[in-house]
């Protein structure tokens, strides 16, 4: 990867990509240190009084902890990934968006354009609930009649909104004019953001009210456990990169066809179907659909009786509980799924093959051959799910087996973070490589 890097950095068209994308990454780490007027949050973030609510962990690590700290960037990327889930599962539902999805470039645009104001309808509801939350716990300024409650709400949200906007045009301009894909960008920077702090908490820090603090200053057993959850996480790293690699190969034989004095085919191919063939998506899609109830919650937060139903409902959907567990289990092969059905055209791929007059070795052309092409990639499909579920659920599982969570400490959304770090990186990576091909391709001539 490294290497990859320093010969992308010789190529000047490249350079400047990179630059660019560095530049977009800093400013959105400079919006995301700008508090929102009116908002009074402690030096230690909203985290510090809740620490066991996991779902403000989750939007603390998707906003690179701007949700933490009450900055114009609090809701980061979340909305934009929301509205590109209810738009992709709206054009499989509604006919004129299909068809405008089938319109070619003109039918994208209008659907990024449909999916912009989605984005900021989710980011006003979501700055709404952001400020009904922040007001039910005292984190508000009120300075009297000059500024009354109505007025500052009415800023916040617009701030909360605004700052939305302006980081998915961020994303959109990395996409334009950088390197990898805006969204994955932005959320790889925010979660790499959060790595000292975690660390911190990991291994511990110097504090003057509670002395030293943190697993590996614990002792007995918990001496021994930061070292094994790093070495968890290198595992994890390594098993993540195994994972995005592989891929199961289709053999195509192409029959030998004579073109004036040319002779074309006559050659083994095959073709690459990649295990992991949905990349980061899963993980992304299920993580934000599931955050959409304790969205709710903070609404009505203050109304919700202890020991009530509700109180056991919202608690399902916290990345601790066996509900959210197993719901985030189908979502993934769900979201798996789906975003492979997207990508692949098992008829479509059928018919290239035939075109160019080949053929999958013992499958008849035609139906029998997509048929045979679905087949495969159905299979490997769940294989990728289920081999992406492991990940994404085994830090769940080992914060409740080691009792992390009753020490104030909750890895449960590292698995999350991983995967979205090593797949962004892996995907911005090739990507790079991709554009050093082309721009060293020489042409037919020598």
């Amino acid at each position: 990867m490294f290497k990859t890097l320093s010969n992308a950095w010789k190529i000047p068209d490249l350079r400047k990509k990179l630059l660019f994308t560095a530049f977009i990454i800093v400013l959105f780490r400079i919006g995301a240190n700008i508090p929102v007027p009116f908002v009074n949050i402690p030096e230690t973030g909203l985290l510090s009084a809740e620490s066991g609510t996991t779902f403000l962990n989750y939007l603390s690590m998707m906003t690179g902890d701007a949700f933490n700290y009450g900055t114009i960037f609090a809701l980061s990327i979340t909305p934009y990934i929301n509205s590109s889930i209810i738009i992709q599962l709206l054009t499989v539902a509604i006919p004129a968006l299909e068809k405008l999805s089938k319109e070619g470039e003109e039918g994208r645009k209008k659907i990024a354009s449909i999916t912009r104001y989605v984005t900021i309808a989710l980011g006003l509801l979501q700055s709404a609930a952001y400020f009904i939350y922040l007001n039910s716990k005292g984190y508000l300024l009120y300075t009297g009649a000059g500024f009354p409650k109505v007025f500052q709400a009415i800023v916040v949200v617009a701030v909360l909104t605004a700052g939305t906007a302006l980081v998915m045009w961020l994303g959109e301009q990395i996409n334009g004019k950088g390197i990898g894909n805006g969204i994955s960008i932005i959320l790889f920077a925010g979660i790499v953001s959060r790595v000292p702090t975690e660390a911190t908490m990991l291994f511990g820090n110097a504090d003057s009210t509670t002395g030293y603090t943190g697993y590996f200053a614990r002792g007995g057993w918990y001496y021994f456990l930061a070292p094994f959850v790093v070495v968890c996480y290198i595992l994890m790293i390594a098993y993540i990169v195994w994972m995005d690699n592989a891929e199961r190969r289709i053999p195509v034989q192409y029959a030998k066809r004579v073109v004036g004095r040319k002779m074309y085919g006559g050659q083994s191919t095959h073709i690459p179907i990649k295990v992991n063939m949905s990349g980061v998506m899963p993980i992304i899609f299920a993580s934000s659909i599931l955050s959409l109830p304790p969205t709710i919650e903070m609404f009505i937060s203050n109304k919700i009786k202890e020991g009530s139903f509700w109180e056991t409902f919202f608690g399902w959907f916290e990345p601790t509980s066996v509900v959210y567990g197993v719901l985030y289990f189908l979502l993934l092969i769900f979201f798996a799924y789906f975003y492979a059905a997207i990508q692949y055209n098992p008829t479509e791929m059928a018919n290239n093959i035939r075109s160019n007059s080949g053929t999958i070795p013992g499958i008849r052309p035609g139906r029998p051959t997509a048929q045979y092409i679905q087949k495969i990639i159905s299979r490997i499909i769940l294989l990728g799910a289920l081999l992406l579920s492991v990940v994404a659920l085994f830090p769940t599982v080992f914060t409740q087996v080691t009792g992390l969570l009753d020490h104030q400490m909750n890895i449960s959304l590292g698995g999350t973070s991983i995967i979205i770090m090593v797949g962004v990186a892996l995907e911005t990576v090739q990507q790079l490589e991709s554009q050093m091909m082309l721009r060293h391709y020489k042409g037919f001539l020598d």
